[in-house]
């Protein structure tokens, strides 16, 4: 196991001061009282797993079964919660939060800031004459931009990606390589991840004697601020309606959306979703991997949907529900336990035969 923040893929900043990665992380800073531990203003140089950081390193512990890696570890300060700072080891300054993993993500995000847009042009881009392109935008190489379409402030167009006639994107949004965006409008700081397929056609269409009828997918997609969106996700447009993804979410990778779907605020949904069209998610939705969602459902804010579950119905806001077709967690793992019993007694009478 080695450091974090490989140099040769990832910007580094530093040293910075224990004061500071304190207020960063939002955290207690506790200086060791032992002779020769430095003060407050004392710099560390990088982040680091526990096993592996050394005097000039910060790490983190946000996991009790870690606490033997924590006790042993070299590190300059460790980010943990108050009721661990017992098993920092003498040396080690402690930084106490009762949230270490997000002090960790912001310490994290301090010595290694995200890709700044170098802003310009590239010379194989073909950019439309119409379009609105910031000056301080980033328009990466074989980067098409149509018509019309509007690129803000400090964003970045990655390598390959194509941006559809009169598509908006907000400031400071990333958009990965290879991706394609058509009949969509995206806020502030969306980051799109390389692969990502935005505002293609639905799969609508209507049965006739003859065969299948093309439905005219009329919609837009909506991404609001702050999404970020993983590799390889496609994300249709609407048929009439628009597909909208609220802000703040987080989409896993391969996750498939559909024409009309609404997803709340803060949503979290992981890889190989697929949600079918017209469905609603309230706020603060969890989705598993590889669950699937019928059409025209409705979930309610803060449920909780686990992996591999096949939802056929509305869930209720607050709900937990798993497994195909989707229980309520504490039925199906009743379901679960008095199915294994009845399957026990069996094998027991088939034995005794």
């Amino acid at each position: 196991m080695t450091a974090a923040g490989d140099p040769r893929f990832y910007e580094r900043s530093g040293p910075h001061s224990l004061a500071t990665l304190a207020s960063v992380a939002e955290a207690e800073l506790r200086l060791p009282a032992s002779a020769g531990i430095p003060p407050a203003d004392a710099v560390l140089a990088g982040i680091a797993p526990l096993q592996v950081a050394g005097p000039n390193d910060v790490s983190f512990l946000d996991n009790a079964r870690y606490l033997r890696a924590l006790r042993a570890t070299r590190a300059g300060a460790v980010i943990v919660h108050p009721d661990m700072a017992g098993a920092v080891p003498e040396g080690t300054a402690a930084l106490l939060t009762p949230m270490p993993y997000a002090g960790w993500a912001r310490v994290c995000a301090l010595f290694h800031p995200g890709p700044s847009a170098v802003p310009g042009v590239h010379p194989s881009a073909v950019v439309a004459a119409s379009a609105m392109v910031d000056p301080s935008a980033e328009i990466g190489p074989l980067a098409v931009v149509g018509a019309r379409a509007e690129i803000a402030a400090g964003c970045q167009i990655g390598a390959g990606t194509t941006i559809g006639d009169g598509v908006a994107i907000g400031a400071d949004c990333r958009i990965g390589a290879q991706s394609s965006i058509s009949h969509a409008i995206l806020g502030r700081r969306v980051v799109i991840h390389p692969g990502v397929r935005i505002g293609q056609d639905g799969f609508g269409f209507a049965t006739t004697p003859r065969g299948f009828l093309s439905v005219p997918q009329l919609g837009r997609v909506l991404v609001e601020d702050d999404v970020d969106i993983g590799a390889n996700t496609t994300i249709d447009r609407g048929s009439a309606a628009d597909t909208v993804i609220g802000a703040g979410t987080r989409i896993d990778n391969l996750v498939q959306i559909a024409h009309n779907v609404r997803v709340g605020r803060m949503c979290v949904i992981v890889a190989q979703v697929g949600i079918s069209g017209s469905t609603v998610l309230d706020d603060f939705v969890m989705v598993g991997g590889q669950v699937g969602i019928v059409g025209h459902a409705h979930i309610g804010a803060k449920a909780r949907i686990g992996a591999q579950a096949g939802v056929m119905s509305d869930v209720a806001a607050g709900a937990d529900v798993v497994g195909s077709p989707a229980l309520p967690a504490k039925e199906f793992w009743r379901m679960t336990a008095l199915l294994r019993r009845l399957a026990r007694r069996r094998g027991d009478t088939q034995s005794d035969e």
